[in-house]
């Protein structure tokens, strides 16, 4: 074999163990948090319903370690029942790395005063900084509100990708 096909072949083994060694970085893992909240609703301009809430709360995840969060949301009543919308996540970590995710769904009435569920709703999430800057994946939500207080739990299950 000839010395320039021999490092033409030498050539394509590095590299597609190169590539071979990234792909495998960048796997799927399970994304699980859980924390306590509380929402503040109130005006919101951007919002088609000029209403909307912000959540300020912390928890934990397996994967992140301790967490604080922040988000924002549209809020539109439907009879006894809340559609939120539009939603904007951003997950705080303990090193000071984000994790941005969009999020919608509806809240619904418990039957038990004002407490209200969390259903059909679900997150994606878009990005942040440090090792989450390229981050994929998506979702559910789940937990729930006390209306009066505002005061509630949220837990967010899902999928991350991690790219390199």
């Amino acid at each position: 074999m000839s010395k320039l096909a021999l490092r033409a072949v030498v050539g394509s083994l590095l590299l597609s163990a190169a590539f071979g060694a990234s792909a495998a970085k960048s796997a799927y893992q399970d994304l699980e948090l859980s924390g306590v909240m509380q929402e503040i609703p109130g005006v919101s301009l951007r919002c088609a319903s000029k209403f909307g809430g912000t959540i300020l709360g912390y928890g934990s995840s397996a994967l992140l370690g301790r967490v604080t969060f922040l988000s924002s949301d549209c809020i539109n009543q439907n009879g006894t029942s809340y559609t939120f919308s539009d939603g904007k996540f951003m997950i705080t970590t303990m090193t000071g790395e984000l994790l941005f995710a969009d999020y919608n769904g509806q809240f619904v009435p418990t039957g038990e005063g004002t407490k209200y569920v969390f259903t059909n709703a679900s997150f994606s999430i878009t990005g942040g900084t440090g090792r989450y800057f390229k981050a994929t994946g998506s979702g559910a939500i789940t937990g729930g509100e006390d209306m009066a207080t505002g005061q509630g739990t949220i837990q967010l299950k899902g999928r991350i990708l991690l790219k390199k």
